[in-house]
């Protein structure tokens, strides 16, 4: 047992933090960079999720590659990439640079996310204080994301948008060296068996099914756009035939042949897609619409982020004193009749109504993401846990960026088709940051008619699609319910 593995799960936390936060705290960012550097609607999707569709592509690859060659040297190099890219993405000069700089930062995020667990597992051989760690490690992780709003919002109220990358800076320049001096060098396993190729194929997929989808909303599915489409998802199949085919695949497709795995999967994509994609229209309208301040943002979408780290572990014992079929059904259902809520709720003025709709929801969907844990780990054989546990974590960070593509595309597609207004200028019937960014140029009385023209396409195209995404998780509730219908009482037993 190691001597000193309270400071190395210290370090090892240190790493991980930023690394959560970085998921959530851009969020507020947003208006403020789309303005700066005049990103398009596409632009702006593509800065947000670029770094899960990345890091998601890349987490079972990296972590067999840390395998191999040892999981102190991996995260370092990890946390190096972070912080250099970081300093990098602050100083973006302009929408194209912060992509690619997000797509590298999240290479970091999936060199360093396998290592933490890994490390913590190492370094913990007793039951008892492995659980504690592995506590304190989901704690951070909730915690991280909820707080990153907030941290995003305090950083903006007396800086530039490049300071929610800035401040990683500082915090790798003690990790490095706390996890140098901290984590001990181990060998790693040459035989591990690392598949880079499977690993850029899926990638490839992704990127190239989320360009079609929103290039093909933009143009309406244009050849180019149908060809790229069709391009991803080709990609995306011969990924998949290559599993089923495989004797050690990357990921073990084979485990959704159980309708708990197949149920758990489908509830963390809508789950951690619907929180990732709210929040991010959310905190646009908040300060688009309603001119608040990322201060005031941060502050306004707390309940929710809040909620649902709280969710998270309420749900393991709502599951156990009343089954998971129950709670992962009720959960979506309460999350759907929460969206509905606030499609219908002025955010203006029911503030105090709002903010506890919006508990509602992230209560529900950090319950439903717990629920959808259990359905996979649950019912996933012991040999093949590990396997399990990758399809999980791809998951969550694919559903998060097809999330947010689903709710950006949606959004602009109807705020094109709502925007009204006689002015001949480019773009601004695209989205709304290129309307602000246009208004804020033209400025004067017609600059101001764009801006009007804008937040009033914007709030109809939000509440639109929280209508359509309320009714699509509705309907998904009852599937789960009798998707689930074999499920025992607690979750002690075997799906």
């Amino acid at each position: 047992m190691h001597s000193s593995r309270w400071l190395i799960l210290a370090a090892v936390m240190m790493a991980f933090t930023p690394v959560v936060v970085d998921t959530t705290i851009l969020h507020i960012a947003i208006p403020s960079l789309a303005v700066a550097l005049g990103a398009s609607g596409n632009e702006v999707l593509w800065i947000i999720d670029v770094y899960p569709l990345v890091m998601a592509g890349l987490l079972v690859p990296m972590g067999t590659l840390a395998d191999r060659i040892g999981y102190r040297q991996i995260l370092l190099i990890g946390l190096g990439i972070f912080g250099a890219t970081s300093i990098a993405a602050a100083f973006s000069t302009s929408a194209l640079m912060l992509i690619v700089t997000r797509a590298i930062l999240g290479i970091g995020s999936a060199m360093i996310m396998p290592c933490v667990l890994a490390l913590v597992r190492q370094a913990f051989e007793d039951d008892a204080e492995r659980a504690t760690a592995l506590g304190i490690w989901s704690v951070v992780g909730m915690a991280g994301a909820a707080i990153g709003p907030l941290i995003g919002g305090v950083l903006l109220e007396h800086f530039w948008w490049g300071s929610v990358f800035l401040v990683n800076v500082p915090v790798m320049m003690l990790v490095i060296p706390a996890v140098w001096k901290l984590v001990p060098s181990q060998p790693g396993n040459s035989e591990a068996t690392w598949k880079p190729g499977q690993a850029l194929l899926l990638v490839a997929g992704l990127v190239l099914t989320v360009y079609g989808i929103k290039s093909g909303f933009k143009a309406a599915l244009d050849l180019q756009s149908v060809v790229i489409l069709t391009s991803g998802v080709a990609l995306l199949a011969w990924f998949s035939c290559i599993q089923i085919s495989s004797e050690n695949p990357m990921l073990d497709l084979s485990l959704l042949a159980k309708p708990a795995i197949g149920t758990g999967l489908i509830m963390a994509f809508v789950a951690s897609g619907s929180l990732a994609g709210f929040e991010l229209v959310l905190a646009q309208e908040l300060q688009y619409v309603l001119d608040k301040t990322p201060l005031e943002a941060g502050v306004f979408m707390l309940p929710i982020v809040v909620a649902a780290a709280i969710g998270g572990p309420a749900g393991g014992w709502l599951a156990n004193r009343y089954g998971l079929r129950a709670v992962a059904s009720l959960s979506m259902a309460a999350a759907a009749l929460a969206l509905f809520a606030i499609s219908m709720s002025n955010l203006a003025e029911d503030v105090y109504a709002v903010a506890v709709i919006l508990a509602i929801l992230g209560f529900a969907l950090g319950v439903g993401l717990l629920a959808s844990s259990i359905a996979i780990m649950g019912s996933a054989p012991a040999e093949k846990a590990g396997a399990a546990g990758a399809l999980e974590s791809s998951g969550y960070e694919l559903g998060g960026g097809l999330g947010i593509t689903i709710f950006g595309v949606l959004v602009n597609s109807i705020y094109r088709s709502s925007f009204s207004h006689p002015a001949d200028v480019d773009g601004v019937s695209n989205s709304i940051s290129e309307a602000m960014t246009a208004a804020r140029d033209i400025g004067g009385s017609a600059g101001l008619e764009i801006a009007v023209a804008a937040k009033v396409a914007f709030g109809a195209a939000h509440s639109s699609v929280l209508m359509l995404v309320a009714a699509m998780i509705a309907v998904l509730s009852v599937l789960i319910f009798v998707a689930l219908r074999n499920a025992p009482i607690s979750n002690s037993g075997t799906y």
